[in-house]
C-alpha cells in the first residue's frame, strides 16, 4: 500500500506477537483531523476477549545499540563491564558549579552496588506499567511491570544537592565515547513529580523478574511519561550538573529530547485485508496512552481512492469525515507476559486496594480496542483510525510535529467480497 518500511518498522511486538506491517510509517497527519461531531464512545469490549497485555521479559523489540552490542558480552567481559548483579555499580558525582554532598565513585570504592539498590527499594521501590515506544516508531514495543527506586530517593540518600539544574546519565556501551547513549533530565522532573504521578525510576526488575541483559539489565533508567530514549539501558553513571543544556544523543539527532508520549492509535497489522460477505467483520489495534490519557478510538471507513497515497493535510475530505467509535478492552483478567495467569500485585502503582486500575486506559500504558463493521457492500475501502486525547484532542493534534514522536494517523485498505 506504502512505501517499505525497515524490519524494525514491520514488527509490531509486545502485546500480540509479531504482526507486519508494510504501510507504518505511511498514514496520515493531518492537522484539520478534527472533523464534525461523532458518535459516542462505544462500551468496552468483554474482558474475556481481551488479548495479553504484559510483553514476555524476552520480547520487546526495542533495540539496543554497540558494537557489538553490550547484552553479546559473555565471561570476562560481561564482568569486565560491569554488567553482572554482582558486578554492577553505580557512580553518582557532580560537575560544572553543582555538588552533592556524598558522591558515589568507582575510584574509592562507594559506587551503589546491586545489593544497596535492592535495599533502598524494601523502602522506597514502587512497581509500575509502562509500555515502551521509541520517538521515530509509529507503535509501541512491548509493555511491562516494571520495578524500581525512584531516582529522587536514590539522589536523596546522597545527602544536599547544591547548584543542580540538570541530571545527565548513561550506560554502559562497550566503554566508547563515540558509542557512549546519553540522556538526561531536568532537576525538576527528577525531583517535583506531584503526587499521584510516576517519577523517573532506577529499574531492576520487569516482570517480577530480573531485568535480562538484552533488556538493559541489570539496571536500567526508566522515565514513565517519555520516549525510549530516556530510558536508558545498563545504566551505570548519573551526573549532577549545573548546565542547563540536554546532553541526549537524540538531541544531537536533531529530535525533541523533552517530548512526551503521545497518545495515539495504530492497527495491529496495517497490510490490505480481505472479509467474506459473511457478517460483520473486525479490525483490532492497539493506542498508545500519552500523558493526557486517552478518551476514545475512531474510525473512518471511506470508499478506497487509489491513490495510495496518505490524504493531504489540506484535502477536503478531512472535513466531511464521518468518525465512528470502536470499542476499547476492559481491563485483562489474566495480565501476561509471564506472571502467574491472573496475578498482579495489589500495589502496583495506579491501582487500588482491590488490584484494580483506579483508570481505564492507563497512562502511559496501551490500550487494545476493537472496530466492529456491519453490513458492508462488496467493494474496496479505506480505514482511518485515530485517538481522541482526555483534553478532547485528535491525533495527530495538540503535537503534530513528528521530531516529538510520530502519530501520524494510520490507513488501511480494506476488501470485502471477491
Amino acid at each position: 500500500m506504502k512505501a517499505p518500511i525497515t524490519r524494525r518498522e514491520a514488527i509490531y511486538l509486545g502485546v500480540g506477537g509479531v504482526i507486519a506491517s508494510v504501510a507504518a510509517e505511511a498514514g496520515i497527519d493531518s492537522a484539520a483531523a478534527a472533523g464534525p461531531a461523532v458518535a459516542s464512545a462505544a462500551e468496552p469490549a468483554n474482558a474475556a476477549s481481551c488479548r495479553p497485555f504484559l510483553t514476555s521479559a524476552h520480547d520487546f523489540d526495542d533495540v539496543s545499540r554497540g558494537h557489538p552490542v553490550p547484552y553479546s558480552l559473555t565471561g570476562d567481559a560481561l564482568v569486565k563491564a560491569c554488567l553482572t548483579p554482582e558486578t554492577w555499580r553505580l557512580e553518582i558525582v557532580a560537575e560544572d558549579g553543582a555538588s552533592i554532598a556524598k558522591p558515589l565513585q568507582l575510584s574509592d570504592d562507594t559506587a551503589l552496588d546491586f545489593p544497596g539498590l535492592l535495599k533502598l527499594g524494601e523502602r522506597h521501590g514502587v512497581r509500575f506499567l509502562k509500555a515502551l515506544q521509541c520517538n521515530n516508531i509509529a507503535f509501541p514495543l512491548g509493555q511491562g511491570l516494571w520495578e524500581g527506586v525512584p531516582l529522587r530517593d536514590v539522589l536523596g540518600a546522597r545527602g544536599v544537592l547544591t547548584e543542580v539544574r540538570r541530571v545527565y546519565y548513561w550506560g554502559f556501551h562497550n566503554d566508547d565515547p563515540k558509542q557512549l547513549f546519553r540522556s538526561s533530565l531536568a532537576l525538576n522532573q527528577v525531583l517535583d513529580t506531584p503526587p499521584g504521578m510516576l517519577p523517573p525510576f532506577v529499574a531492576y526488575r520487569l516482570n517480577g523478574e530480573p531485568i535480562p541483559l538484552v533488556r538493559g539489565g541489570p539496571v536500567r533508567m526508566v522515565v514513565p511519561w517519555a520516549h525510549g530514549f530516556k530510558s536508558v539501558k545498563w545504566l551505570q553513571k548519573i551526573v549532577l550538573t549545573n548546565k542547563y543544556e540536554a546532553n541526549d544523543t537524540y538531541a544531537e539527532a536533531k529530535n525533541d529530547p523533552e517530548s512526551y508520549l503521545k497518545t495515539a492509535a495504530y492497527f495491529d497489522d496495517v497490510r490490505p485485508a480481505t472479509f467474506a460477505l459473511d457478517g460483520p467483520i473486525e479490525i483490532r489495534g492497539t493506542a498508545m496512552v500519552g500523558w493526557p490519557g486517552l478518551e476514545r478510538i475512531e474510525y473512518w471507513l471511506r470508499p478506497d481512492p487509489g491513490t495510495n497515497q496518505p490524504l493531504a493535510d489540506n484535502d477536503p475530505a478531512w472535513a466531511a469525515a464521518q468518525w465512528k467509535p470502536a470499542a476499547i478492552d476492559a481491563p485483562p483478567a489474566d495480565w501476561g507476559g509471564g506472571l502467574p495467569a491472573g496475578v498482579l500485585p495489589k500495589d502496583v502503582w495506579g491501582f487500588d486496594a482491590a488490584g484494580r486500575p483506579r483508570e481505564w486506559p492507563m497512562r502511559y500504558s496501551i490500550a487494545h480496542w476493537t472496530a466492529t463493521i456491519a453490513d458492508l457492500k462488496p467493494g474496496r475501502y479505506e480505514m482511518l483510525v485515530r485517538s481522541v486525547d482526555a483534553n478532547g484532542f485528535a491525533q495527530p493534534q495538540p503535537r503534530p510535529n513528528q521530531r516529538s514522536g510520530r502519530n501520524r494517523v494510520q490507513s488501511k485498505v480494506i476488501v470485502v467480497g471477491h
